[in-house]
């Protein structure tokens, strides 16, 4: 049975989506610091939809219109992950299907309201206890 458009795909389904082995998925982590799977308990990788749209930007912009890991990267940098992720549909600009990509590093950070950020920070403040708890443990 198929997956629908919007399920998650392992490396080795995401690798056959793309035409490409599965270590070149793991070696475009690398080098491509955008290219960021979920990692299950285990450390096994799962692509979501908008991983995939990426991906196949970048196979496309290496394979078809000859670019170099390094123009790839300035490509990024200069334009975002919704051009590389247009380059995967043979777009020049983004379309409506990418533009719910969000652009984590050009996207402007959100003001939190005072009572979030507390909320925040006592978060933060127990997972950090938790932690030198587990690490006192792990040094029994």
């Amino acid at each position: 049975m198929a997956k629908g458009p919007d399920a998650f795909r392992t490396i080795s389904e995401a690798a056959e989506e793309l035409n490409v082995p599965q270590h070149v998925l793991r070696f475009w982590e690398t080098k491509f610091s955008f290219i960021r799977p979920m990692k299950r308990a285990g450390g096994r990788r799962f692509y979501r939809p908008q991983d995939v749209a990426i991906l196949r930007g970048v196979r496309c912009l290496l394979y078809e219109d000859g670019y170099t890991i390094k123009g790839v990267q300035r490509l990024h940098r200069e334009e975002g992950l919704k051009r590389l992720a247009a380059a995967g549909q043979g777009d020049a600009a983004p379309s409506a299907s990418v533009e719910a990509i969000p652009d984590l590093e050009t996207a402007p950070a959100k003001a939190l309201d005072a009572g979030s950020r507390a909320r925040l920070s006592e978060a933060l403040g127990a997972l950090e206890a938790a932690q030198a708890r587990l690490d006192a443990l792990l040094r029994r």
